[in-house]
């Protein structure tokens, strides 16, 4: 099982639609607080579609508590590091550490000691970022696409 982790995610679509990712390919979505959001939010909802019930959420006071129950290896996605996210070679229990939309990860979380590597998605030049949403669903369905896509038809 694949995990990906949102770190004070602010935007509810975003967060809707990856709960609807990870509906669909059995990873485990992890919300460090503070979310930006209720998640009882319309737009979360509306989103996220029916796969609220098929989804795995769990919410996390903080990152140390989030990262604590992680097992895998943790990768942070920002913009800054040097290696591809497809320069991995992803394990089952890895985790998939990705920012709030405005203002990517903080230093202490994409630095943090249980961080195993940092990944960026290539972009053109000149680009800032790409949506959360979408940036998570690159990375995790290249992640399951190496272990075999397990569990998928």
């Amino acid at each position: 099982m694949l995990h990906v982790i949102f770190d004070n995610p602010v935007i509810p679509p975003n967060t809707g639609n990856a709960i609807r990712m990870c509906a669909g390919t059995g990873a485990t979505l992890h919300l460090v607080r503070p979310l930006g959001f209720l998640l009882d939010d319309k737009h979360l909802r509306r989103s996220g579609l029916d796969y609220h019930d098929l989804a795995h959420v769990e919410v996390h006071d903080d990152i140390d508590s989030c990262f604590a129950l992680m097992r895998g290896n943790i990768y942070a996605f920002t913009t800054s590091a040097t290696h591809r996210y497809t320069d991995v070679v992803f394990q089952p229990g890895d985790a998939l550490l990705f920012g709030t939309e405005p203002t990517g990860l903080p230093r202490s979380h994409s630095h943090h000691e249980r961080v195993t590597d940092q990944l960026r998605i290539p972009m053109l030049p000149g680009r800032r970022s790409m949506n959360l949403s979408n940036s998570a669903a690159v990375a995790t369905y290249e992640a399951w696409r190496q272990l075999g896509f397990p569990g998928g038809v």
